[in-house]
């Protein structure tokens, strides 16, 4: 399998067209075909499913769907390897890929970025947010350089560095909600209630620990991936989401508040690497610019 063919292949699922992707690549259309039915062939299944004489629209199959997202891996990973070795001297200079959660955390590690792009302006961070599972799929790729994470680390496979932070679990709700006279919030306060949990909580974790009851006997109105867009749910009214603090501005003109729980839940927050990894200069100065950070601005 050649980086070039799945670059068609891409082009094709991005035009629908192979007579446009052609033409995008500056290929004949045969050409372009027998490059795909090759692929095809080699790979034993049909990726494609070409249109009638009438339609020219091509639709992916569930396996055109896969390599569809691999590829985009691949050659993402590749852009990447290229940026490193072609930068690989002694100039400080390339990019940086940090994965994280939503954090007011986060700001330890911008802190740390902007005293290392002082020093070294040719540096460029890519933060992308996400949940645990994709975080950590995307560090394991090799496609992060980073990843922030919070609770426990698997030390045989990663290291880490731990952050002087620690993010406090809590309710965000509307002003005018039932709960918001309270100061804090204890399990039997939600448990009736229309929550906003994350993707992941919803699947079991410490949350539901801490409410003491299973995810199914939960009244769970909406899941969210990030924080923001269960803020505008909490919003029109769809429920109480539970989050970490600092990440949703509460202050006088917003119409949110947030409560924290008790007995108190956090979580510690973690940036971390695989094992064994050969880090790019920008990244090896990265991690080392931070540690010296937390050592003169302890939190």
């Amino acid at each position: 399998m050649e980086i070039r063919v799945l670059q068609y292949f891409l082009a094709i699922a991005r035009e629908q067209s192979i007579i446009r992707a052609a033409e995008s690549l500056h290929l004949s259309q045969p050409t372009l075909s027998t490059q795909i039915k090759n692929l095809e062939e080699e790979l034993g299944k049909q990726l494609l499913i070409r249109g009638t004489k009438g339609s020219r629209k091509v639709i992916l199959t569930e396996e055109g769907m896969i390599l569809k997202k691999r590829a985009e891996e691949i050659l993402d990973l590749v852009k990447k390897t290229e940026k490193e070795v072609t930068l690989s001297n002694d100039i400080i200079m390339g990019d940086i890929y940090i994965g994280t959660g939503e954090t007011d955390g986060i700001r330890l590690i911008t802190r740390a970025a902007k005293r290392l792009q002082d020093t070294y302006p040719g540096v460029r961070y890519h933060i992308s947010s996400g949940n645990a599972a994709y975080v950590m799929e995307r560090l394991d790729k090799g496609l992060y350089d980073f990843g922030i994470v919070f609770g426990p680390v698997d030390l045989t496979k990663y290291n880490a560095l731990k952050m002087p932070v620690t993010d406090i679990w809590g309710v965000l709700m509307r002003k005018d909600s039932p709960l918001a006279s309270k100061e804090i919030i204890g399990p039997e306060d939600l448990w009736e209630k229309p929550l906003i949990l994350s993707q992941q909580e919803e699947l079991g974790g410490q949350l539901t620990q801490w409410l003491n009851c299973q995810a199914s006997d939960l009244n769970i109105s909406a899941t969210y991936n990030l924080i923001f867009n269960a803020s505008l749910l909490v919003e029109e009214g769809l429920g109480y989401a539970i989050g970490f603090d600092r990440i949703i501005n509460t202050t006088r003109k917003s119409t949110l508040c947030f409560r924290p729980l008790a007995p108190k839940l956090e979580n510690e927050m973690s940036i971390i690497w695989k094992k064994y990894q050969l880090f790019s200069k920008p990244a090896e100065k990265f991690i080392e610019v931070l540690r010296e950070y937390l050592v003169e601005e302890p939190g």
